[in-house]
């Protein structure tokens, strides 16, 4: 079947964001580097991060609230006012920075823009989300947009009934296997994985083995390249 929708990550998939998480985590460890060693204190991290998560849902302040929470526990409750107030200013400082889009980020929308559905299915925070699309310029070339809690098989199959011709008839694009491309692999679409040097620990997933609908490409010029192969022959 034709390919007439493809669904597109924005983190890390069309600008780069995840450094600014890991440059937030060094800073993180500085502020506590009296109490803890900067390995334990990431490992504290993480596990309040996957603790939260059902709380806060993904994105920057879920991300400050964790490690607000870390500093209180790895100091036994006597993290100083100071350090607390930091924190909240890295988080700040997080939901402002510049947006900078990949590699080959516009070029292949504008390529594929009117031939394909072109839909952003995102999570994280709201504002921040919106205001990086806005920010990036990329915002033109999206059909529709989608900011979601969480990304499941049972997402994709809606967005692709809603703003497709179902799952079958798309594709999805991003730099994570457990996000991007396994739920739309179950979910009956086409996944292309697109890696990034920068993966949050709680994206890691395996590839699929011998599934025809998984597709790894270094980077997005070769997206038309897929979609070309993936055409049904006349």
């Amino acid at each position: 079947m034709a390919i007439t929708t493809i669904g597109f990550d924005a983190d890390d998939t069309l600008w780069h964001n995840e450094r600014f998480f890991k440059l937030t985590e060094e800073r993180f460890a500085t502020l506590l580097s009296d109490f803890t060693a900067k390995e334990h204190l990431r490992d504290r991290l993480l596990a309040a991060e996957k603790r939260n998560i059902r709380h806060y849902g993904f994105g920057v302040k879920g991300f400050t609230l964790s490690m607000v929470e870390t500093a209180i526990e790895v100091t036994g409750g006597a993290v100083p006012a100071k350090i607390i107030g930091d924190i909240l200013e890295a988080g700040r400082e997080m939901l402002s920075h510049p947006v900078e889009t990949l590699p080959h980020a516009q070029e292949t929308l504008e390529a594929l823009h009117g031939a394909f559905r072109l839909v952003l299915i995102t999570k994280g925070d709201l504002f921040d989300q919106e205001r990086k699309l806005a920010q990036s310029g990329l915002d033109r070339y999206f059909d529709a947009v989608e900011i979601v809690s969480d990304k499941q098989a049972e997402t994709y199959e809606r967005i692709f009934r809603s703003h497709g011709d179902g799952p079958e008839r798309a594709a999805m694009v991003g730099n994570s296997l457990k996000s991007d491309v396994l739920p739309a692999l179950r979910a009956g679409s086409h996944g292309v994985h697109v890696p990034h040097d920068l993966t949050w620990a709680l994206e890691h997933a395996e590839e699929p083995q011998n599934d025809p609908r998984f597709h790894r490409i270094a980077n997005l010029s070769e997206l038309p390249l897929i979609l070309d192969r993936l055409r049904p022959a006349k």
